[in-house]
């Protein structure tokens, strides 16, 4: 589980199993703290099954540019890498050159790391690759979605915490690694896949776990 943060907020508390009463008296997971913008993103996207190619691509990228610190960061800078990088339009993005990684460098906007940076626009390469391969990132990524004799049998603080990689993110980042993706390790590529609903890690009794598994249960997956 890797969308943690360091900021204080009493504006929640937390409970037994991980779960964190708010303000509007509902339970939650954990680690959006209470804080405002966090708690909009765990209500409103984590979870939520996308099939959108841009959201992927999007997502991964900044789950990249994540390593090593919290979500919450790189949240709070999302509007600012989307205008550094095209709005993750990886078309787009494919075509950066040199100039464009030093003017990145400089942008104190977004994470200026020349490798995350440099990545990014070597996966928007390798998206293109996929999408001629599968048609879509939708159908290549939906492809490993965990089966349910692969998922845990009660989602837990306890369990995710315990459990930042599983052998399907483990499989999936070796794959993408194969096809020349950087920055995908199995952390992180399960962060990944938490954040786009492949997976529900919204934990038991969270007010969104039951909203999420109706969205899963009537989402199309793409083929």
């Amino acid at each position: 589980m890797t969308e943690q943060h360091g900021d204080k907020a009493p504006l929640a508390v937390e409970l037994a199993e991980g779960l964190m009463e708010g303000t509007d008296g509902r339970c939650r997971c954990w680690w959006h703290g209470g804080l405002p913008d966090y708690q909009t993103y765990h209500d409103r996207e984590w979870g939520r099954p996308v099939a959108d190619d841009r959201r992927l691509f999007e997502k991964i990228c900044l789950e990249g540019f994540q390593a090593g610190l919290s979500w919450l960061t790189i949240l709070r800078k999302r509007e600012n890498f989307r205008n550094a990088f095209n709005n993750f339009e990886f078309a787009d993005v494919a075509r950066f050159t040199d100039g464009d990684v030093e003017r990145l460098v400089k942008d104190a906007g977004i994470i200026r790391h020349r490798g995350k940076i440099v990545s990014t626009i070597n996966n928007a390469a390798r998206a293109l690759e996929m999408v001629e391969e599968y048609g879509s990132l939708a159908a290549y990524f939906w492809a490993h979605e965990p089966g349910p004799e692969e998922r845990p049998e009660r989602c837990t603080k306890a369990a995710l915490v315990a459990n930042p990689t599983t052998p399907v993110s483990v499989r999936l980042s070796k794959d993408l690694k194969k096809r020349g993706w950087t920055f995908v390790g199995p952390t992180t590529v399960y962060a990944f896949m938490q954040a786009m609903g492949l997976v529900n890690d919204h934990l038991e009794g969270c007010c969104c776990r039951d909203e999420v598994e109706a969205e899963r249960a009537t989402f199309t997956r793409p083929v």
